[in-house]
């Protein structure tokens, strides 16, 4: 299957061409289908999957096509139509980005993100610019609506991503505020990656009976021909552990990756000075820039691409050698995402991972998903004791960093029991100006989270119209042979 099966409309198959995508994942097989349709969705996956696709895709046509009715003509432009909440702020910004590249050939649907940990202005800024598409975290949604710069009335299509990690950060009672405020008319999208019985009645919450369901497990296994290996090292040393390790002449091409736009050009600018070619891709890049510099990585002009996950999406290199995480990713899926870029089609590849003290719980997580034990390489000059192997079978409680790149363990994963600010959960901090994202568990619950009864009919007409309302979309990105 393609996507040109999907019957997608022309500027988004044009838009997931340009990003190097041709074959949908299994969520996105199932999923694009039924929301296009109008069907509620309660999806059951994780991060790898494709997921993020798998919603902003059809939301993006469906959104479009009710654009060219006369009913969304009459109404107000600039209305928040399409509403996404995300757990932290990272996610947000990859949806964010996801719906700018899938939706670049729709400009009429403009798009922003709101977080907290940062100052409102800009955000407020683009809200009264007006948007179609919110991607938001709760908190700092819940503090907009209070000011009275978001208004939901209009939302037609609903999406609550990650809903598990909602419930571990406290933000369930956030959630509760937010549901009356939308409209009982809309469609809804549930995605978790765990189902636990809480989870199961909030989502009974938000859609209608008998919504359709889907779900994918992740990849969780690495090829047998791809060497894997750890190097502990102090944050400070990596800089120089990596032109170390670039030293070696077998390594002709290497794909670097780092978690953030920032680090990618940090570690671009370490080695251009280091005389050794280099590229970074990033979101902040032009689409020309990113294509002229994967043609230079192809060609063998440019040694070293060194990527962010999402900008990665879109390479696919013939004879990869040598991966190398210069920050290890804090999910564990993308892990094996990244390393799957080399050991492709019978050839054998080498993956390094760089490991510093606060990057340890990511290495719990990822050995214990892919069951395996990562070597560690203490064959070079950087090596130190202040860095603690972690064993695949000890039961070490880690503690996880503080900041934005930390994030709670999911069920059956090791971790200190901690919220992302290395905080208990239950003790998070409100998203006011200027403050993080974790919220209280026990914050008063304002409004009933039920929704109306028969709010609306989701009958679909012939040739994938839907009769009971006009929405139909266009729009969204990420980058990659399978969108995520």
């Amino acid at each position: 299957m393609t996507f040109n099966d999907l019957n997608l409309i022309e500027p988004i198959l044009r838009a997931l061409s340009e990003e190097g995508y041709t074959t949908p994942t299994p969520i996105q097989q199932q999923a694009i289908p039924q929301v296009l349709e109008g069907h509620d969705l309660l999806g059951v996956a994780q991060t790898g999957t494709g997921k993020t696709a798998a919603f902003s895709v059809p939301i993006l046509q469906i959104l479009h096509q009710t654009s060219q009715t006369q009913k969304a003509a009459q109404g107000p432009k600039g209305r928040i139509r399409c509403l996404v909440l995300t757990p932290t702020r990272e996610l947000a910004i990859q949806i964010g980005e996801s719906f700018k590249a899938y939706g670049r050939h729709l400009p009429q649907l403009r798009s922003t993100v709101i977080f907290g940990g940062v100052g409102q202005n800009p955000q407020v800024q683009a809200l009264q610019r007006g948007i179609e598409i919110l991607v938001a975290t709760p908190g700092r949604l819940l503090d907009l609506m209070n000011q009275g710069y978001v208004n939901l009335q209009h939302v037609e299509v609903f999406v609550l991503d990650e809903a598990d990690r909602m419930l571990d950060m406290g933000f369930i009672n956030d959630i509760k505020r937010i549901l009356p405020k939308l409209p009982t008319g809309r469609q809804s999208l549930f995605f978790s990656a765990t189902m636990p019985n809480v989870i199961k009645e909030l989502s009974a919450t938000i859609l209608r009976p008998n919504p359709v369901q889907v779900a994918v497990t992740p990849v969780s296994s690495t090829a047998d021909t791809v060497t894997q290996s750890v190097f502990l090292v102090d944050k400070n040393d990596k800089p120089a552990l990596l032109r170390h390790v670039l030293k070696d002449p077998a390594i002709k091409r290497v794909l670097v990756f780092t978690r953030t736009k920032h680090g990618a050009n940090k570690v671009t600018e370490t080695l251009e000075k280091a005389q050794i070619t280099a590229e970074a891709i990033h979101g902040n890049k032009s689409q020309n820039h990113r294509q002229r510099a994967l043609s230079n990585f192809k060609a063998g002009t440019t040694r070293v691409l060194v990527a962010t996950d999402i900008a990665a999406r879109g390479i696919d290199v013939d004879e990869l050698t040598h991966v190398i995480n210069y920050e290890v990713p804090n999910e564990p899926e993308t892990y094996v995402h990244r390393i799957g870029r080399t050991g492709r089609a019978g050839a054998f590849g080498t993956a390094f991972t760089f490991v510093e003290e606060e990057e340890r719980a990511y290495l719990q997580d990822i050995q214990k998903l892919i069951r395996k034990q990562l070597d560690v390489d203490k064959e070079h000059p950087y090596t130190t004791n202040s860095v603690a192997p972690v064993s695949l079978t000890g039961n070490e409680r880690i503690i996880r960093p503080k900041g934005p790149a930390g994030r709670p363990p999911r069920d059956g994963r090791g971790g200190s029991g901690q919220g992302r600010g290395g905080a208990p959960r239950a003790a998070g901090a409100g998203s006011g100006n200027g403050r993080g994202e974790h919220r209280s568990s026990g914050r008063p619950q304002a409004g009933s989270s039920e929704r109306a009864g028969g709010g609306r009919s989701s009958s679909a007409a012939g040739g994938g119209q839907r009769s009971s309302r006009p929405f139909q979309a266009g729009r969204s990105g990420e980058g990659g042979r399978r969108p995520q």
